[in-house]
């Protein structure tokens, strides 16, 4: 007997019952031959040979020594407690299951009366991920949505923050409508679980060769306007930019080289014609495997340490939509569907300004934006290329633009930004032929005839060092 005791008795860590997410075993009513899952194996009875120690009331015998030592070590059990470590909820039973340890009601001790499962820990007020979906061994913890904010951030998150925003608002689709969004839609309600959380990463971690800047153009803007970015910020950020136009140009493919994509597009301005760029600038970036997509236009001027500095606040992993809308309000937009459509509401950063997008989040985007169904998702909604972009973030995956002010457009009162600022931001505009005063206002030894853009002169406020800028021909 004192041999089968000591095999009966499992690791003390073992031993404190938690119920939150492992359901009760049926109760056994008496011994049954080849259950392993709860008779342990020192117990069962070989064929044509029968034992001593095999015997059930031996067993029984063994599970009450068993539960008087538990008692004496580690005294009495408070209701609705856990396993200090939260990580063994949901394999405790399992575990117990393959050291042959009986678990659920009646199967400590069919001697005394049946004491029921033990009472569930109070629940916050917000819903946890195991509450919003099916439970995943090592996703339930003591925290709600614990994983969800140490994947993000490797803080302890607080327990609202921590439950994905569509959970959060309480939206949900009927399933039909849902499943006609993409798998990613539930991805946003019932999150796969990580094997680790991602913490942010340094700023020295950041190079710039993780950043892939895309540059929208088209063949008849290859002249004067695609050549001032070319002698300023674009001879800064080569191995990082590339353009996507619409037109063969033996010249500039000498220039860029493999960075010049023709997409093969229609070059007139219209939605469906700059919403086919976008589709191939996306798919550009995905076969890059950089870490950031960042969209301007050919009249934008990048300055690409400061935007390499803001992307370093944040984790490429994580859902990040950065950039700056041109309306004060969102955009409502109303979705095509059989049988009627609805109307959303949803922030969008312009494309004239330029915006960035995480890889975290683009890889979200694939079933919307990916090969070539950018152009579809477009026409759902009936909306241009940065438009189309806040739709899919915003209106289908659930996350938010995070807004910027160092990103300008010529939309904006350029002449407003301070002087002393200028040289702090991440995109600059410029008004064009139409509007030609709306400029940013530095100075500089070229004057507004000269240098229409300004591009020129805070170039060489940044790079005094480059060959064409007046002080180094002074010096």
């Amino acid at each position: 007997m004192p041999s089968a005791l000591t095999g009966a008795v499992a690791p003390l860590s073992l031993l404190r019952p938690c119920t939150l997410h492992n359901p009760p075993a049926p109760r056994v009513s008496g011994p049954q031959e080849g259950s392993p899952s709860l008779i342990p194996r020192q117990f069962h009875r070989p064929r044509g040979s029968p034992t001593q120690a095999g015997s059930w009331h031996g067993f029984l015998k063994a599970i009450k020594k068993r539960d008087t030592l538990t008692q004496e070590v580690r005294g009495p059990e408070r209701p609705g407690t856990c396993p200090e470590q939260p990580e063994q909820q949901c394999r405790v039973g399992s575990e117990r299951s393959q050291l042959g340890e009986p678990h659920g009601p009646g199967a400590r001790s069919r001697g005394k009366p049946e004491q029921g499962p033990m009472p569930r820990p109070q629940e916050t007020s917000s819903p946890s991920l195991c509450s919003l979906g099916k439970r995943r061994p090592g996703l339930c913890s003591a925290r709600p949505g614990r994983y969800l904010e140490e994947q993000s951030t490797g803080r302890q998150p607080d327990a609202q923050a921590a439950v994905p925003r569509c959970a959060r608002q309480g939206s949900a689709l009927p399933l039909g409508a849902a499943a006609e969004r993409g798998p990613s839609y539930f991805s946003c309600r019932q999150p796969a679980p990580t094997p680790a959380a991602t913490p942010a990463r340094p700023a020295a971690d950041l190079r710039p060769d993780d950043v892939f800047i895309a540059v929208k153009t088209t063949r008849k803007n290859h002249g004067p306007r695609l050549g001032v970015l070319l002698r300023t910020w674009i001879s800064r950020a080569r191995r990082q930019t590339f353009i996507f136009t619409d037109g063969d140009d033996p010249q500039l493919q000498l220039q860029g080289g493999d960075h010049v994509v023709n997409t093969n597009c229609s070059a007139v301005h219209t939605r469906q014609a700059l919403c086919c760029k976008m589709s191939v600038e996306y798919d550009k970036f995905i076969e890059s495997g950089r870490k950031w997509f960042c969209h301007v236009d050919d009249d934008n001027y990048v300055n690409p340490e400061v935007l390499l500095q803001l992307l370093s606040s944040f984790s490429a992993s994580q859902d990040v939509y950065l950039g700056r809308p041109s309306l004060d309000h969102p955009i409502e937009a109303a979705e095509r569907a059989p049988g009627g459509g609805t109307v959303i509401k949803f922030w969008f950063a312009t494309g004239g300004a330029g915006f960035c997008l995480s890889r975290g989040l683009a890889l979200k985007m694939s079933p919307w934006a990916g090969l070539g169904s950018f152009m579809s998702t477009a026409e759902r909604v009936r909306l241009p290329d940065d438009c189309t972009v806040g739709y899919i973030v915003e209106g289908l995956l659930g996350a938010r633009l995070l807004h910027s002010q160092l990103f300008h457009s010529h939309l904006e009162n350029l002449p407003r930004l301070p002087a002393d600022a200028v040289l702090q931001q991440v995109t600059l505009s410029y008004g064009g032929p139409e509007n030609p005063y709306n400029v940013v206002n530095v100075a500089g030894s070229f004057s507004l005839q000269q240098d229409p853009t300004r591009f020129k002169s805070v170039h060489c406020l940044l790079y005094p060092d480059t060959d064409w800028c007046p002080s180094r021909k002074q010096g």
